[in-house]
C-alpha cells in the first residue's frame, strides 16, 4: 500500500509505536478489521465490537502473517510491532484519510436518502467504459465500511465510486474528510433516519455535509426534481449540475418508455459529452422510473470525466443488479423482484410502481420500515394508500408496523390483503397465496431479514 509504512501510519493516527525499529519503514500489504482476512505483511486493527473484542485475535493475526497491529491497549510481552492508540475506530478513519491522499485517484462520492447503491452501480458501469474503477462493495458505506473500501484501492485504480451513508448529523462530515470527493452526487432528500434527523430539512443539512471536504474545484451533481436539492444555488461559488425529468434546468430525460420488468428506454438530453452529441438514446436494463434518474446522474458524471455519448450509453446498458436491490430472479414458477436490502416510504413507492408495470398477476410482500420516528405508523399507512389504481392483485405484509400498510390498502383498493406476524407463519401459507407465473415484489427494511423469504421463494414449486 503506497506510503503506508509503520512510521507514517503511527504519525497519521497519533499513536505510540512498540516494536523493532527496523520495521518502521516497511510498507504494509493490506489493512483489515477481520482477523480471518489477514494477509502476509498486512495490518490488523483490533476493534471492540458488541459481540467480540478484536484484541483477543491479535496474537492469531501475528501468527497468520500480520506485520503490525493497532491496539487500544498496551500488550505486555508482545515483541512484534504494534501501534497503541486511544481509539481503534478513530485510527481506522485517520489511516484511511491518509491513504486516500497517497493515491493519485479521482473520487465520486454518492449520498442521498434513496437509490445510493443503484446510482453507484450505474455510475461505476459508465466510468468503467474508459477507466479502471473501484466501487463500494456491499453495504460498506459507513464509518467502518468506507475506510475499509478506501484500503482496497490500488495505485492502478483511476476512479473510486464511493457510497456514503449516514443516520445522524456529523457522520457525513467525518466520511467526506476520508473520501475528499472530486464529484459529489446527491440522489434525493427523502424520509430516512427521521429518528435522528427529524425533518427533511434536517436530512438536507446532514447530507450536504458531503461538500465540506470535497475538492473545491470539483463538481456537484444534484437531482433537480427534488424540492430540497433544487434550492442549492452554488457550492464553492460553482453552480451544481442538475438532472431531472420534470425540471429541465440541466440534464433531462424524455421519450421514456416503460417495458415493465424488462427495463426502460429513454433519451438523455443536454449532456456535455466528449463527442458533442448532447442528446442520445439509452436502454436501461433495470425496471423503474428511478433508474432513469440514476442514468441521468451517471451521464452527468461521465461527462465530467470526458466520456462520449456511446461510452455513457454502453455503460448504462451493461450495468448489473445486485441481490436485494431491484434484482430480478426467474424461477420455473415465479418472477421475483428482490428489493429487500432496505426500505423507506420513497423506495417502497418506487418498487410498487415497478411491480405495477409488470405483466400478469402482481403480488407485493412488504415488511416493516424502520427508523421513521414518531410518524412511522402514518408513513406506513401512506404506502398502503399508494396502492390506489396500481392494479396489484395481492398484498402480503409481515410485521407489526406493516399492518398499517394493509390498513391503508384496504381504503383504496380491492387488492386481496393478508397480514402475518412472522415470516415462518407466512411461509406455511405460500402455496395457498401464490400461483404459478406470479410477479412478486419482496421489500422491507434490512432488519426484517426478508432475504429468507427470497430464498424460500426461489425453491418454491407451484
Amino acid at each position: 500500500m503506497k506510503g503506508m509504512t509503520i512510521r507514517a501510519m503511527t504519525q497519521a493516527c497519533h499513536g505510540i509505536y512498540h516494536g523493532d525499529e527496523g520495521a518502521v519503514d516497511i510498507e504494509i500489504s493490506a489493512i483489515t478489521t477481520d482477523s480471518r482476512k489477514i494477509q502476509k505483511n498486512g495490518m490488523f486493527i483490533a476493534i471492540c465490537g458488541e459481540k467480540s473484542d478484536g484484541h483477543d485475535y491479535i496474537g492469531k493475526c501475528f501468527d497468520d502473517g500480520a506485520l503490525c497491529c493497532i491496539s487500544e491497549r498496551e500488550l505486555p510481552g508482545e515483541s512484534r510491532p504494534y501501534i497503541q492508540v486511544e481509539s481503534s475506530l478513530t485510527a481506522l478513519k485517520q489511516l484511511a484519510a491518509y491513504y486516500r491522499q497517497q493515491l493519485d485517484i479521482k473520487v465520486v462520492g454518492i449520498t442521498g436518502s434513496v437509490g445510493k447503491t443503484s446510482t453507484k452501480e450505474t455510475i461505476a458501469s459508465v466510468l468503467a467504459q474508459k477507466y479502471k474503477v473501484k466501487k463500494t462493495q456491499g453495504n460498506f458505506n459507513n464509518e467502518i465500511g468506507l475506510p475499509l473500501t478506501v484500503f482496497t484501492l490500488e495505485e492502478s485504480d483511476e476512479i473510486a465510486v464511493l457510497e456514503m451513508g449516514i443516520s445522524d448529523f456529523g457522520e457525513m462530515t467525518r466520511l467526506t474528510a476520508i473520501a475528499c470527493p472530486d464529484v459529489c452526487v446527491i440522489t434525493n432528500i427523502g424520509w430516512c433516519h427521521l429518528e435522528n434527523l427529524k425533518t427533511r430539512d434536517g436530512i438536507l443539512k446532514a447530507k450536504t455535509e458531503i461538500f465540506k471536504s470535497m475538492n473545491p474545484d470539483g463538481t456537484v451533481i444534484l437531482n433537480g426534481d427534488d424540492d430540497k436539492l433544487i434550492t442549492i444555488k452554488d457550492v464553492y461559488d460553482k453552480k451544481p449540475v442538475f438532472f431531472g425529468i420534470e425540471n429541465k434546468c440541466g440534464i433531462y430525460a424524455e421519450n421514456i418508455v416503460n417495458n415493465g420488468l424488462e427495463g426502460m428506454m429513454a433519451a438523455i438530453c443536454n449532456v456535455n459529452t466528449a463527442d458533442n452529441i448532447r442528446n442520445f438514446n439509452v436502454h436501461i436494463p433495470v425496471a423503474g422510473i428511478h433508474m432513469v434518474y440514476n442514468s441521468m446522474a451517471a451521464a452527468a458524471v461521465g461527462a465530467v470525466f470526458g466520456l462520449t455519448s456511446k461510452e455513457i450509453a454502453d455503460g448504462i446498458a451493461n450495468m448489473e443488479t445486485l441481490a436485494g436491490r431491484n434484482h430480478i430472479i426467474r424461477t420455473d414458477s415465479l418472477l421475483i423482484l428482490d428489493d429487500c436490502y432496505n426500505a423507506n416510504p420513497v423506495s417502497m413507492k418506487s418498487s410498487i410502481d415497478v411491480l405495477a408495470s409488470s405483466k400478469g398477476r402482481k403480488v407485493a410482500i412488504l415488511g416493516d420500515m424502520f427508523e421513521l420516528g414518531e410518524e412511522e405508523k402514518q408513513l406506513h399507512y401512506g404506502v398502503g394508500e399508494y396502492f390506489k389504481d396500481k392494479n396489484i392483485d395481492v398484498l402480503i405484509t409481515v410485521g407489526e408496523l406493516s399492518k398499517n400498510i394493509a390498513a391503508g390498502v384496504r381504503t383504496v383498493s380491492v387488492c386481496d390483503v393478508h397480514s402475518y406476524d412472522t415470516k415462518d407463519e407466512l411461509e406455511k401459507d405460500f402455496s395457498k397465496l401464490l400461483k404459478k407465473g406470479d410477479n412478486i415484489l419482496v421489500k422491507a427494511s434490512h432488519g426484517m431479514q426478508f432475504t429468507k423469504i427470497v430464498d424460500f421463494l426461489e425453491k418454491l414449486e407451484l
